[in-house]
This record gives structure tokens, sequence and C-alpha cells, in this order.
């Protein structure tokens, strides 16, 4: 009798268990929410380069004609700090100094003549246009301005062939348009080197005092920035 009782519980049982899962599939599917991937953008850049400045050598003292001024090339540290926009538009801000020394060439009179040296500060902001099409390799392009300061200038005070001796130097500071192309290869997210040249179109006057009396003129650096070094991204 318990038997005949107990059997149709069972089966009740096993049917209602076996029926739930096909109840549990005509149910709607709870949707599973998913955060949003967030694409980290940081707009400071920073690169620190061996840059070459290599001058035109080109020049003239007004007094003195067939006169001409050549200025050495050097090799410096330089820093610079770039601010991203957008991901493809950046404004670039160089910073180092240079020294550099002037002579004269052309006619005896300035022939060998030393004019003197001069430290330059040389700050260069560029807009750049950033092409972020070719992967880990970044080119980009700029364009900008350069304001040259002159400082700790001396006199060359020795004699050339001629005779003549320049007592007092005096390189004025300037204004200059710049031109820029470069690129960046990224190694990681953070890390990369960069490769970066720049033309400048920079004329300082000049003058100065000679044991012939006062001079004047003009020297045409227009120097080539080639630069090389290290990125760090942000």
């Amino acid at each position: 009798m318990k038997l005949r009782k107990i059997a149709p519980a069972l089966v009740a049982a096993f049917v209602g268990l076996a029926a739930a899962p096909a109840v549990a599939a005509d149910l709607p599917a709870k949707s599973v929410y998913k955060a949003p991937v967030v694409d980290m953008f940081n707009p400071w850049m920073i690169r620190l380069r061996a840059l070459g400045v290599i001058t035109r050598n080109s020049g003239v003292v007004d007094q003195v004609p067939g006169s001409g001024l050549t200025t050495n090339d050097a090799v410096v540290p330089e820093l610079d700090i770039t601010y991203f926009f957008t991901r493809n538009f950046a404004a670039e801000l160089i910073l180092g100094v240079t020294k550099h020394h002037v002579t004269g060439t052309g006619v005896a009179a300035t022939n060998g003549l030393d004019v003197g040296k001069a430290w330059l500060l040389p700050p260069t902001l560029t807009f750049q246009y950033h092409f972020t099409d070719f992967g880990a390799f970044k080119p980009y392009v700029g364009a900008g301005v350069n304001y040259t300061m002159f400082f700790s200038q001396s006199a060359g005070n020795t004699a050339n062939g001629a005779g003549v001796i320049i007592t007092r130097s005096h390189l004025h500071n300037a204004w200059a348009p710049a031109l820029q192309v470069g690129f960046d290869y990224m190694i990681d997210r953070h890390w990369g080197f960069n490769v970066d040249v720049k033309k400048l179109w920079l004329r300082p006057s000049w003058d100065g005092d000679s044991n012939v009396g006062p001079l004047t003129g003009k020297v045409n650096l227009d120097p080539w920035l080639i630069g090389a070094g290290v990125t760090y991204k942000f």
C-alpha cells in the first residue's frame, strides 16, 4: 500500500524536473553588460635629442665691399615638449642652447677676422600634423616660428692678416620662420625613437667696434636643425 501511494508522487516529481529545462529555454536570455573599452589618450609627449646645427655660412660687413662672414656648426642636446590637441594636430616647443663662432671671409680686410663668439637660445614653436595610418611609424610635418636670443657675447680681439681687430661684437635677437618634417617610431605605447629636421631662415643683424672704426652687418645663419633621439609618450 505504501508503495502504491509513493509511486505516483515520484513520477510527478520526475516529470516536473524533466520539464524545467524546457521552460527555462523558453525564457528570454538575460543580456550581459560589458564595460566599453577605454582608449587611454594622454596629450603630452617629450623627446630628448642630439641636435646638429648646420649654418649657411653667409653674411656681410656693410662697410667692407666683398666681405663675408662664416659661422661654425655645432652639435648640442635638445629637449622638445609636444602637446596633442587631437590625435593628428599638435604643437611642439624645442629648447636648447648652442655656441657659435663668427669669422670673417672674403677680401683681405675681413678674411680670417675673428669677429667673436656668442651663445644662442633659439626656442622654436611649430604646429604639426601627425599621420596615424602607418602603425608604429608616425610621420609628421610642421610649420612655425623661431625667436633666437643671443647672450654671453664676446669680441675676437685678435688681429687678422690685415691688422683689423674687433673689440666689441653684438648680434641682435631675431625672429625666423621655420618648417619641419620628421617621424616617431614607437617601440611600445610609451617609448620610441625620433628623427626630426627643421629649416630656419634666421638672419640677425650685427654691430661692433674695431680699431678701424664702428662696423655693422648681417649674419645669415639660416640653419638646418637635424636631430635624432628618444621619444616618451605619456
